[in-house]
């Protein structure tokens, strides 16, 4: 029998395959087909080829060490690597995990086929300077060494490379977009919500698991719609669906009956998914209407300074103490609530800081507050840091929800990216501009012509530009979405987003807490091991 290989090249992978043929005698498999995830290093391949190259007959790189989290996200997988890059504690394992991320991302740009111009945000801290630099060569060396031997100039993309301190209002605010509330509040793990009765006519009080993947059409139709959308156009779908049922039935003739009968099985799972999709929806507005609603208003509030009204918010402490007083109100949100008046206000003083802390008795969880210094992100009043806020595109004609009004500062980025509005010291490429990223304005002619009849906008994207934007320690929900709403407004350029992983507030605020615990080095995957 023969065997088929799909490893990292890491030490572990290889010395397992060199395990399976030790001898001819002795050998697992007559032959081995090896496929590495990755750039396998000269001393790793030479040890395996030593060793048992007579078994193999085939050996290739793939380059698919990412993971496809949906159609325009990826993510690496690397949770732990937050540690690593922001903890006070690490000394020497932050450029190991960088030279991992870097390869990584690197393998995402072989798959797509692309060669981007590398840029990153510079300030307040240097992962993204440092990330860049290291993608740029890898970059470099691997269309060297590309399998046609030949160098591949700059392709008409561009990559960007965020701190995830850029932004941290979208990283504790309560959205309310289908998705991004979903994982927010209910108990959803591994992408599966496992809580949640399903409730029919036939069937009630049953305990279903309700998988939320790409292939659920229904799902990714709605899953960045505004929750009240939602409850109103599952049951829009769900008559839809029972109408054209009973239109299929007709009159009871044979062929009538026969067409029904194929149909039942389309019916039966389309009722389904909107069942569903319509208690996980109804589940988040149980939990919105007992206490997300109050705190809502109030965090709108503090992000944008502004009331619903569009008047001044003149006193930040005076909004954010009814949350505060609010016993219903459990730590983690008033934990959110705090930051969002620090981050409001480009920090505190530490006598204020110390008086929130004791108020709420958040004396353990004070490092939730505290450690987000370690991100760049300004917490107590410094001279600089009331100079850091940068601004914002005027969305004030944009239509929204009162308790929506906040947008993901990431979108902007996207959409002055594409504009070609990106101010260069701040935004620092670390290799050539490509062509129509240059400030010709190439990239806004491809994006405003008129389309060609007969060509889709997934025919148009292929043919046009993509925006690649890595985010440096997780990315949130709202913040995937908004990769997708940029791809629909400028038809020609496809936003793709990735991370080390993806993020929830709290998941993030149990992390951040945890920057000042030691912990051991195994906690992340190192390539070299």
């Amino acid at each position: 029998m023969k065997a088929i290989y799909l490893i990292t090249p890491t030490t572990k992978s290889v010395d397992g395959l060199i395990n399976d043929f030790v001898s001819k005698s002795s050998s697992k498999y007559k032959a081995a087909y090896v496929y590495f995830t990755d750039f396998c290093d000269d001393k790793l391949f030479n040890r395996m080829k030593s060793s048992c190259s007579k078994a193999i007959r085939r050996c290739k790189e793939i380059n698919i060490n990412f993971f496809p989290y949906e159609s325009q996200v990826f993510t690496l997988d690397v949770p732990n690597a937050f540690y690593h890059c922001y903890s006070p504690i690490v000394e020497n394992t932050n450029d190991t995990v960088m030279e991992q991320i870097a390869e990584q991302i690197v393998t995402l740009c072989a798959t797509l086929e692309e060669n981007p111009g590398v840029r990153y945000k510079s300030k307040p801290l240097d992962n993204a300077s440092k990330l860049a630099q290291l993608v740029e060569k890898k970059l470099e060396n691997y269309y060297k060494m590309d399998e046609r031997g030949q160098v591949k100039g700059k392709t008409h993309s561009q990559l960007l490379i965020i701190d995830r301190g850029f932004d941290p209002v979208s990283t504790v605010l309560h959205e309310l977009t289908f998705q991004a509330m979903a994982y927010d509040l209910l108990p959803i793990e591994n992408d599966t919500y496992k809580q949640f009765m399903y409730k029919t006519e036939s069937a009630s009080g049953k305990e279903r698991e309700a998988i939320l993947e790409e292939d659920d059409d229904l799902w990714v139709k709605i899953r960045h719609k505004h929750i009240a959308d939602v409850l109103e156009e599952i049951p829009k779908l769900m008559k839809e669906v029972s109408s054209k049922r009973k239109a299929t039935e007709g009159k009871l003739s044979l062929s009538n009956l026969a067409q029904l009968m194929k149909k039942m099985p389309y019916f039966r799972k389309q009722i389904t998914k909107q069942v569903v999709h319509l208690n996980i929806a109804e589940d988040c507005m149980n939990k919105f209407k007992s206490n997300v609603e109050k705190l809502c208003k109030v965090e709108q509030d503090l992000a944008l300074g502004t009331d619903a009204e569009g008047q001044r918010v003149r006193d930040s402490m005076q909004v954010l103490l009814p949350v505060l007083l609010n016993k219903n109100h459990d730590s983690y949100d008033k934990i959110r609530a705090i930051l969002l008046y620090i981050f409001s206000t480009n920090g505190t003083t530490q006598e204020t800081l110390d008086k929130l802390i004791q108020k709420v008795q958040i004396e353990n969880d004070s490092d939730m507050i505290k450690n987000w210094k370690y991100l760049g992100v300004p917490i107590l009043t410094t001279s600089t840091s009331q100079q850091c806020k940068s601004s914002r595109r005027d969305r004030s004609s944009e239509e929204t929800y009162q308790l929506s009004r906040w947008t993901p500062v990431i979108k902007d980025v996207m959409e002055d990216t594409i504009e070609n509005k990106l101010d260069t010291k701040e935004w620092p490429y670390c290799s050539q501009c490509p062509a129509p990223w240059n400030g010709s304005g190439a990239v806004r002619q491809v994006i405003f012509a008129r389309h060609k009849p007969k060509t889709s906008h997934s025919d148009d994207r292929k043919s046009g530009s993509k925006l690649i934007v890595f985010v440096i320690g997780g990315i949130t929900y709202s913040e995937m979405r908004c990769a997708y709403e940029v791809s629909q407004a400028y038809k020609s350029c496809e936003v793709i987003i990735g991370s080390t992983h993806i993020i929830t507030p709290r998941r993030l605020l149990d992390d951040i807490k945890a920057l000042t615990i030691a912990k051991s080095k195994d906690t992340v995957y190192f390539k070299n091991e």
